[in-house]
């Protein structure tokens, strides 16, 4: 006898259950910090602005530099104007690894900050043949806003373009660890980048920060700090967002 379309239905909502469980249990046991599979901004320092959660977003079809959203969770997005407040965690870090997914429409702009200082930069730079630390996966540039914005120095950029089409969802990796300090705070070892892979592409290795990055490169550096995601520059949605803190390695 044929199994009825419910019972169907039963054993397929079992087996997707089953397998997010697993996965959950498997990311607990890993050590890795989950920042939006709970369907909550509790992870996330107040205010939390425009953020929000829906089911998945796509390219508005009138306009390629916006975004539309659709109904559900699992995914967070910071809304139709895309310059809201950005998302920093309550709990500082030092060593970490990182899983960002991300998706941008055309011309948007957005960053993922390590200690709340150090920019993996976020930008729709799809199909740009010569890139700068100012383009996606690049370590950002120093900059400062007087007497208008501009930058000090190219950052890092990547070794190659890694980045998709705008209205397409994409991975970052990272492996970071925090800047040095001997017991009277004076820093003996610079930030560095240990890995960055986007869309499965390794981009960076090895690479020092001597500074922060932006215009924050003349704060006092600290071996801990909030994890970022800049949401003040245009439309970003993300999702699996998950962080995991290292213990304290040689360098």
């Amino acid at each position: 006898m044929r199994p009825s379309s419910f019972c169907i239905g039963l054993l397929l909502m079992s087996s997707s259950l089953s397998w997010a469980f697993s996965v959950d249990a498997q990311v607990a046991e890993e050590g890795w910090i989950d920042l939006t599979g709970s369907q909550n901004l509790d992870a996330w320092k107040p205010p939390t602005g425009a953020w929000t959660f829906v089911g998945d977003v796509h390219l508005a079809p009138d306009n390629p530099r916006r975004l539309i959203a659709e109904p559900g969770t699992g995914v967070l997005y910071n809304g139709p104007l895309g310059r809201t407040i950005n998302l920093v965690t309550k709990e500082p870090f030092g060593d970490v690894e990182a899983h960002v997914d991300f998706l941008i429409p055309k011309g948007s702009n957005s960053g993922v900050k390590f200690g709340g200082v150090y920019e993996i930069q976020i930008l729709d730079s799809y199909g740009k043949k010569d890139v700068t630390g100012n383009d996606c996966g690049g370590i950002y540039p120093r900059a400062e806003f007087n007497p208008q914005y501009h930058y000090l120095d190219n950052g890092h950029p990547p070794r190659t373009n890694a980045a998709r089409p705008a209205g397409q969802w994409q991975t970052l990796d990272v492996s970071f660890r925090a800047p040095r300090f001997d017991a009277s705070g004076q820093k003996v070892a610079n930030a560095r980048f240990v890995k960055v892979t986007l869309n499965g592409q390794v981009i960076h290795e090895e690479v020092e920060a001597a500074t922060p990055t932006g215009t924050n490169w003349v704060k006092k550096e600290t071996p801990t700090g909030s994890f970022l995601i800049q949401a003040d520059h245009g439309p970003i949605a993300i999702r699996n967002v998950r962080i995991r803190p290292l213990a304290d390695k040689s360098r």
